[in-house]
């Protein structure tokens, strides 16, 4: 897993700390996680279920409510405060080109994802895990300790342990919300998790979530698990499923069609330099050593020029001694690369091992000819890169260079010596 920081700022101007989580492959949709009430991003069920994701493809930020763990600000200003840091997170991740398209909310979280829905026309889909139905749920933990405040007076309050400080403002502000009327006009999918033995938050809130709601919606029930999914297995479970049923609603955002030429390459969003490169015959990813700050998960760029330059000689030896029925049975081709310096170019050595009956004047023609393979001349001869703006991100066509175009210039190398 890799995990960044990454704040922004609430309405306030309050700055908000967040943490986002990616897997070792590339992401294929972006969700921002809301904790439950009086936690932070590090709860188990934030952490695990944003790490348990993150390895199931989607990328998660989970973040501070404003006045909680590291975030500033004053904790208590009701539902309404959580719901714009939710709006404020969803915007930061689109600014960095990480758009959401799902809100995953835990406990009070989720009473806030799916109030927050409505104001993020990115997000397709929402899942909620032990979520009260009706925002005054919150004031059953208060109790009797903020009857008869005064406005504009805060108490100490005493809940799961932790002392806060909220007033009437609070109270007002969580009973002025209709949870009903937002569920009813979601207009999203919606996943209901919930344990049928939570203690926090009865199942009863599930099932007034689910009947309210209108479809595509669903209903997955957690079993045994407890309110704050302390157990491991419990929060693996529910992320490989909501990372399975999101799947429908989000799709895959990293997917992109193979042109019919040529090959592209596009950001996954896993870590800083994590791309995916998809040509007409599959795709795989590139990257960077984590020493430099990449995450290892494929070659590098001078990898991959090293692997063209020993596939091509491979290549061109392999369609050369064909043609001259030589008895090659396997070549191999080990390319190394030394950077340039300010007085001496980039520098690749290359062994090639051809195993077979070859004797020495046949090895030695194939050793001359791997210097003319068509990726070799490329590398020690002139070549020129033209550069258009791509439209929307998108290619019309392919490239004109394909793979049939390099075919036909080992065809034509092999032809051009073949009196030699």
């Amino acid at each position: 897993m890799t995990a960044v920081d990454f704040d922004f700022s609430n309405p306030a101007g309050r700055r908000l700390t967040g943490v986002l989580e990616t897997g070792p492959g590339p992401v294929r949709a972006w969700a921002v996680f809301a904790h439950c009430f009086t936690c932070d991003k590090t709860s188990l069920a934030a952490t695990r279920v944003s790490r348990a994701l993150a390895a199931e493809g989607v990328g998660v930020l989970r973040f501070d409510f404003t006045g909680l763990g590291e975030s500033e600000g004053r904790f208590g200003e009701g539902l309404s405060g959580d719901v714009q840091d939710v709006v404020c997170a969803a915007r930061a991740m689109a600014a960095t080109g990480r758009t959401p398209r799902l809100l995953i909310g835990h406990s009070f979280g989720g009473a806030a994802v799916l109030a927050a829905a409505g104001a993020i026309g990115s997000v397709a889909a929402v899942a909620v895990i032990g979520t009260p139905f009706d925002a005054e749920h919150v004031l059953a933990h208060v109790g009797d300790q903020l009857d008869d405040v005064t406005h504009g007076r805060r108490v100490p309050v005493s809940i799961a342990g932790r002392d806060f400080q909220l007033g009437a403002g609070f109270v007002e502000d969580i009973r002025s919300h209709n949870q009903r009327a937002r569920i009813e006009g979601l207009k999203r999918a919606l996943l209901v998790l919930h344990s049928p033995v939570d203690e926090i938050v009865g199942i009863d809130n599930a099932s007034g979530i689910f009947q309210a709601a209108r479809h595509p919606k669903s209903f997955v029930s957690l079993d045994d698990a407890d309110h704050l999914l302390t157990r491991e297995a419990d929060a693996d479970y529910a992320a490989a499923v909501i990372a399975a049923w999101a799947g429908r609603y989000v799709g895959d955002l990293t997917e992109a069609a193979a042109p019919m030429q040529g090959l592209r390459v596009e950001e996954t969003g896993g870590g800083r330099f994590q791309v995916r490169v998809t040509t007409a015959s599959g795709s795989f990813l590139a990257d960077e050593p984590a020493s430099v700050g990449g995450l290892g998960s494929g070659p590098t760029p001078y990898d991959l020029l090293g692997a063209g330059l020993g596939a091509c000689t491979a290549m061109t030896c392999r369609l050369y001694a064909e043609r001259k029925g030589w008895p090659l049975e396997r070549v191999i081709v080990e390319v190394g690369h030394v950077a340039k310096t300010a007085s001496a170019p980039d520098h690749f050595t290359r062994r090639i091992g051809l195993v077979g009956g070859l004797d020495d004047e046949q090895r030695g023609r194939l050793l001359e000819i791997a210097d003319r393979c068509p990726v070799h001349r490329t590398l020690t001869e002139s070549a020129t890169v033209a550069t258009e703006v791509l439209p929307d991100g998108v290619p019309d066509e392919g490239v004109e260079d394909g793979p049939e175009d390099h075919l036909r210039r080992m065809q034509a190398l092999c032809g051009e010596d073949d009196s030699a």
